[in-house]
């Protein structure tokens, strides 16, 4: 497993080399340690929207994720904004966790973190809708990161 998982990682790395853009929430704790591990997952902004969803991480995602970190969910996370349309993704966001028991716990405290934001199921329900306007998911990867 650990052979496809540094595979996976060079893939990544080599994507951000077409990187322009990048944001994210400030690391309240040490970015990595020798056993950090990440989720990214990648995404690409639908044809004409790719404005409007750099504007959804920002008003968005990014306060959700700022209230799940603030709850322990992870460490930092990064959102890195890829202008090269020759590659699959627009955005890819790396969520640095602790250790396996974070990383299962990543979506649920994700979820709690935008209950916690916006308690009207109908409010959440419309903004997932215009979210899936706006952006196709690509995939997702953990990989452990190197000290």
């Amino acid at each position: 497993m650990r052979p496809v998982a540094i595979v996976l990682l060079s893939a990544a790395v080599a994507g951000l080399t077409g990187c322009a853009a990048r944001t994210g929430t400030p690391p309240l704790q040490p970015v990595a340690s020798a056993h950090s591990l990440a989720q990214i997952y990648f995404w690409r902004a639908r044809p004409g929207k790719f404005a409007d969803y750099d504007r959804y991480i920002r008003e968005v995602a990014e306060p959700i994720d700022q209230a799940a970190q603030r709850h322990g969910a992870f460490l930092s996370v990064m959102t890195y904004v890829s202008r090269d349309t020759s590659t699959a993704w627009t955005h890819m966001r790396v969520f640095i966790l602790r250790d396996s028991a974070q990383l299962a716990a990543l979506p649920r405290e994700l979820e709690s973190a935008g209950i916690r934001l916006e308690p009207d199921s109908a409010r959440r329900r419309v903004r997932s809708e215009y979210a899936a306007t706006l952006r196709d998911r690509v995939g997702s990867v953990i990989v452990e990161v190197l000290p």
